[in-house]
């Protein structure tokens, strides 16, 4: 007996350990070590970086920096964190990447709103068309640079969810407004943009 529940164990670990979610054995995803952030993210190395616990974004307005996950985003899933612009006027929250595309959730200082839309981002061009893409809801929210805001995404039965400091929301159906329903997830700046207690969890 004691034998067989050893086997059935080591079945359990290695089907968790290799998930193609982003999710954890615990249904948790957080980042905590260097190490662990390079071998789970896609990222050119001048754009972004882990500094101790917090998550730097670089870009500029002619070129986004970007960072894309390696493992898929399970189906039902929240995302939460604080982010802080501290240059420039765009940061995005990339779901469901799907080849080049994905949702558009985001904080626009320049609309000062956020945002849900179509994405498309092509890796290897910043032409205007092959990056962003139409807005489908947004709502006002004074935005600033310096100042941290605390974001909160749930996906759960196709279903949309976004919110800012707990005070601004905006909601969609993923399949009637013909959004990406599966895929990874990325952030995105035109600027710098620093990201902290970022946390991804599986729902059921």
């Amino acid at each position: 007996m004691k034998i067989k529940s050893i086997a059935v164990i080591t079945v359990v670990l290695v089907g968790i350990s290799c998930s193609t979610t982003i999710s954890t054995a615990n249904k948790e995803y957080k980042i905590t070590k260097v190490s662990r952030f390079k071998s789970d993210w896609v990222f050119n190395a001048k754009e972004w970086l882990l500094h101790k616990d917090t998550l730097i974004g670089n870009g500029g307005p002619m070129h986004w920096g970007v960072i894309e996950s390696k493992k898929q985003l399970p189906k039902n899933y929240e995302i939460d964190f604080k982010v802080n612009m501290t240059k420039e006027s765009l940061f995005e929250i990339m779901l469901n990447i799907d080849k080049e595309k994905y949702i558009r959730t985001y904080l626009y200082q320049i609309d000062q709103n956020i945002v849900i839309g179509q994405g498309v981002y092509s890796k290897n061009s910043d032409e205007y068309g092959k990056r962003g893409g139409p807005t489908l809801f947004k709502k006002p929210l004074k935005l600033e640079n310096n100042k941290w805001y605390s974001v909160k995404i749930r996906v759960a039965n196709n279903q949309l969810y976004f919110s800012v400091n707990n005070e601004t929301f905006l909601e969609c159906s993923i399949e009637k407004s013909k959004l990406s329903q599966q895929g990874k997830l990325g952030f995105l700046t035109n600027g710098e943009a620093k990201i902290i207690d970022l946390t991804i969890k599986t729902i059921e």
